[in-house]
């Protein structure tokens, strides 16, 4: 009987031990990464490449960049003929990079064309401007009035949508644009009697599925397949086909996860997070809404806005300032509308308080972009003529592969793709680190360019889906007021699956001489 009560309170204790633990925080884990990333600074020694101008021509316009050239890698030495390495310091002071600066560092690091500064202030301009739309009510209106109008009807609305998205990240490279988009969508499925889960899968999800098959993309396709030396934009067929499976895929897991939620949305692992929506439907649905002529003007001012974003991404490449610009002009315009229409009883100072309040529900998310580059910025950053140890990584990595056959080559590509994505979420950015290295190397082991570009492809896609240090997943995660953690344990089955079969696609490029 003792044996039984001492069990019995031991069995107690681990549950309540079980119950009492949780997930570090995205910042915690950050943190942990870049304590690592230090580690390695100790025990890895840095090397560096020398760099070349490759020209390709993309829609008949000559266009060049520098990347590096695989054959020119060294390890910095020292006096003695010693390989050196850094290890770096805890805090630096004048603006180097210590352990301790990461967080700084990684905020101001880079430039308005891109991470992290760029996405930084992106996100806050994206979420200021919604502030203001949103604050108008005629979002909220046009919800419930859809709502009412298309009764039985909601489920049809998944598939068209995630299909747009997903064409939207083929064909312009859609990712940053997804963050206002799931401002209006995530409340609405959850209008609907989904979750934030379901917005964010027929948005973002939708658009990056859509971008690791991508048969145009002019911003990373283009890039990675110039530099390795192929036709820009050549391959499409198998691309097409790669793109129609995985877009299916991505419609049918989401479907059938949305109708389980609609049955039990207590399910959900964002029914919690989602009460903030929630809730204030609720206390809307039996009233009658007003849908007057301000509230129509404000929804055409988002469409025509959404109209000259993707016009000026399809023609002129208008890429971080130009969007966050336009965005906040269709802000400001919806601002004004509301005043003059006295929507939600604006006033001129509710268009800066709304504003300020958009913001500020996504400095969260903006943070995590700037401290996730201070992962880079230990490791060296992404400078291949500098001595780095992201450098000495990349070169051995490269030559790892070297000895295997073509098909698990191929598949080792794909997977070191993957987990560079980690480091280096840029597109454009890591087809210039990396595919100088990946494209004679798949000469060597009897690969074509062809599969080289498209390991690159779905290694970098895929990945954007659950990778904490992607800005645009952070910052969609923000607006859905979804913790990482959370997105994790919904994503990381259909992450395995998206692994899985890509690795088959890798296999079958490989098989019919994809070239």
């Amino acid at each position: 009987m003792k044996n039984e009560e001492q069990q019995h309170e031991k069995n107690s204790k681990k549950a309540r031990s079980f119950r009492d633990w949780q997930m570090p925080d995205t910042y915690v884990i950050i943190f942990f990464v870049v304590a690592m990333a230090a580690l390695l600074t100790y025990l890895v020694p840095v090397g560096q490449f020398d760099v070349t101008e490759v020209t390709y021509i993309q829609d008949g316009t000559e266009n060049s960049r520098e990347v590096l050239d695989p054959d020119t890698f060294q390890l910095i030495k020292n006096e003695e003929g010693e390989a050196v390495r850094e290890g770096i310091r805890l805090f630096e002071p004048f603006g180097g990079v210590g352990f301790l600066n990461y967080a700084f560092e990684g905020l101001v690091s880079g430039s308005k064309w891109g991470t992290a500064v760029g996405i930084i202030a992106f996100i806050l301009v994206i979420g200021g401007a919604f502030g203001i739309i949103l604050r108008t009510g005629a979002v909220e209106n046009a919800i419930l009035a859809m709502i009412k109008r298309t009764k039985g009807m909601e489920s049809l609305s998944i598939p068209i949508i995630f299909f747009f998205f997903s064409l939207g990240g083929a064909v312009f490279g859609m990712g940053e644009e997804a963050i206002p988009f799931a401002m209006i969508l995530v409340p609405l499925m959850i209008a609907m009697g989904y979750d934030a889960i379901t917005g964010i899968c027929i948005t973002y999800v939708a658009t990056q599925i859509g971008f690791a098959t991508s048969w145009m993309n002019p911003f990373s396709l283009a890039v990675a397949q110039g530099v390795s030396g192929i036709p820009v934009l050549s391959g499409a067929g198998f691309r097409i086909a790669l793109w129609a499976f995985f877009t299916a895929l991505g419609i049918a897991y989401t479907y059938r996860y949305a109708q389980s939620i609609r049955k039990d949305p207590t399910k959900s692992l964002s029914y919690e997070s989602d009460a903030y929506y929630r809730n204030d439907f609720e206390g809307r649905k039996d009233i009658e809404v007003t849908f007057g002529i301000g509230d129509a003007l404000v929804l055409f001012t988002i469409f025509a806005g959404v109209v000259w974003v993707v016009w000026g991404v399809m023609q002129h490449a208008y890429y971080i300032p130009e969007i966050a610009t336009q965005f906040f002009v269709m802000g400001l315009v919806a601002g004004i509308i509301g005043v003059v229409f006295r929507l939600n009883d604006m006033r001129v100072n509710d268009i800066a308080i709304s504003f300020r309040n958009g913001a500020k529900d996504l400095v969260g998310a903006a943070m995590v972009v700037g401290m996730a580059q201070g992962i880079i910025l230990v490791l060296g950053g992404t400078d291949p003529t500098a001595g780095t140890v992201l450098n000495t990584i990349l070169h051995y990595a490269g030559n790892a592969v070297g000895s295997l056959p073509p098909a698990v080559s191929a598949w080792i590509m794909f997977v070191f793709q993957s987990v560079f994505n980690f480091f280096v979420v840029s597109g454009s950015g890591q087809a210039a680190l990396v595919m100088p290295l990946m494209a004679p190397l798949a000469d060597i082991v009897g690969v074509s360019r062809q599969v080289a570009v498209l390991a690159f492809q779905l290694g970098d896609g895929f990945t954007n889906l659950i990778v904490p240090t992607s800005g645009c997943l952070m910052g969609v995660l923000g607006v859905a007021k979804l913790d990482w953690y959370q997105w994790f344990r919904f994503q990381i089955k259909f992450q395995i699956i998206l692994f899985v079969l890509a690795s088959l696609a890798m296999v079958l490029a490989v098989m019919i001489g994809f070239n």
